[in-house]
């Protein structure tokens, strides 16, 4: 079992909220290991795959009243005939309870959650491994979780396996996609899925999409639902606020994995290039981690200028994060229009080796290059410096 302390700490900060923490992520990212990592001396792990799971928890009162410990894991909770109920019950009849159930999807996607336990709960999205969890993989390279990904069984293989990606998408769509959105073509939601895959990274327009699938953009708009629910899709929404010829309505579209783009893309061996576009996912990933309380977006102009991630974390400061998995590609054209309309805020360059990072000028323009941990210690310190 692989320790991600991070996660447990994401956890255990949420629990000093709300009495209950609803740990979601796609199929195969850890939740289950991450669920018995709590330490089975505190913690009643209850499987609700299991048919013995629904027998027990027939009376839910009863099942909380003779629970010895005071952390209680559902897994895969959503296999439960009436979830929200036994999850509320808990909440506010035993309160002294912490309680953690874990799904592939948020509460709201299924019919079973008539609650959606509002005020009880806390959501705490399970990423693929992350940049700085690599030492505790095996010590996997950054270059091998760009082209195997960072779902734990893919990135512990020894090589990359075709099968594994076939599998988990013909699974996904059977247990988790079928199972809540009652899909009845998977041809369709797979087709979509792929279309995906291949895009990743880019603009989303689903008028586009419709009409090279060939699938009615109703139909598309229903599975790209799906997907984002699933967390097998990211949306990032683009950044607007003084209409100045910006984009204000287009996604970019984000798969959850950089092991299934480059599968689906057929990057075997990964190119410079490609690896430009995988570390853009990675660091989108860090971000989604560690930058939780605040919003994600991209920005562009009519004109084609970009920015990759812009995160507004007050009100007169917008933070502009480029990602370069070569520093020497970096261009700042368009950080210096985004700063003639936007003037106040932080300006990263995010690459992968520049552990102790460095403050250059670049067209009149200071930029902090670093790599993710590194951005992250900048925006710690900014925060105890304005504390």
């Amino acid at each position: 079992m692989v320790d991600r302390p991070f996660w447990v700490r994401r956890i255990e900060q949420a629990w000093q909220e709300t009495p209950i923490v609803w740990l979601a992520g796609v199929r195969r990212s850890g939740k289950t290991t991450l669920a018995k990592s709590l330490g089975s001396e505190r913690t009643l792990y209850v499987n609700c795959d299991l048919p013995s799971a629904t027998a027990g928890l027939a009376n839910p009162e009863l099942f909380y009243r003779d629970c010895e410990r005071p952390v209680v894991v559902f897994d895969e909770i959503h296999q439960l005939g009436d979830p929200s109920r036994t999850l509320k019950i808990g909440a506010d009849e035993f309160p002294h309870l912490k309680i953690l159930a874990t799904g592939s999807s948020t509460l709201a996607a299924s019919r079973k959650f008539r609650d959606t336990l509002t005020g009880r709960k806390r959501l705490v999205r399970l990423t693929p491994v992350l940049w700085d969890e690599l030492a505790s993989f095996g010590g996997a390279s950054l270059r091998r979780r760009l082209h195997v990904g960072g779902l734990p069984q893919a990135l512990l293989a020894r090589e990359k396996v075709p099968e594994f990606y076939r599998e988990w998408m013909d699974s996904f769509f059977a247990r988790d996609v079928q199972r809540l959105f009652a899909f009845r073509d998977p041809d369709k939601f797979n087709a979509v899925f792929e279309y995906v895959l291949r895009q990743s990274g880019g603009l989303l327009e689903t008028a586009r999409a419709s009409r090279l699938l060939g699938i009615g953009r109703q139909t598309v708009v229903s599975h790209l639902s799906a997907l984002e629910t699933t967390h097998a899709l990211t949306l990032v929404r683009p950044f607007h606020a003084g209409g100045q010829k910006e984009l204000v309505k287009v996604p970019k579209a984000y798969a959850f994995d950089t092991g299934f783009v480059s599968f689906c893309r057929g990057w075997d061996p990964l190119r410079p290039d490609d690896c430009g576009v995988l570390w853009e996912h990675v660091v989108l990933e860090y971000l989604q981690a560690h930058a939780h309380p605040w919003t994600i977006r991209y920005w562009r102009d009519t004109g084609g200028r970009e920015i990759d991630f812009v995160v507004q974390r007050s009100r007169d400061e917008v933070d502009a994060i480029e990602c370069k998995w070569d520093p020497a590609q970096f261009d700042a054209a368009a950080l210096r229009v985004f700063r003639g309309h936007y003037p106040r805020g932080m300006n990263y360059l995010v690459v992968p080796l520049d552990p102790r990072g460095h403050v250059k000028r670049v067209s009149g323009l200071e930029v902090h290059v670093c790599d993710p941990d590194g951005w992250l210690r900048d925006v710690e310190r900014r925060g105890q410096g304005r504390g």
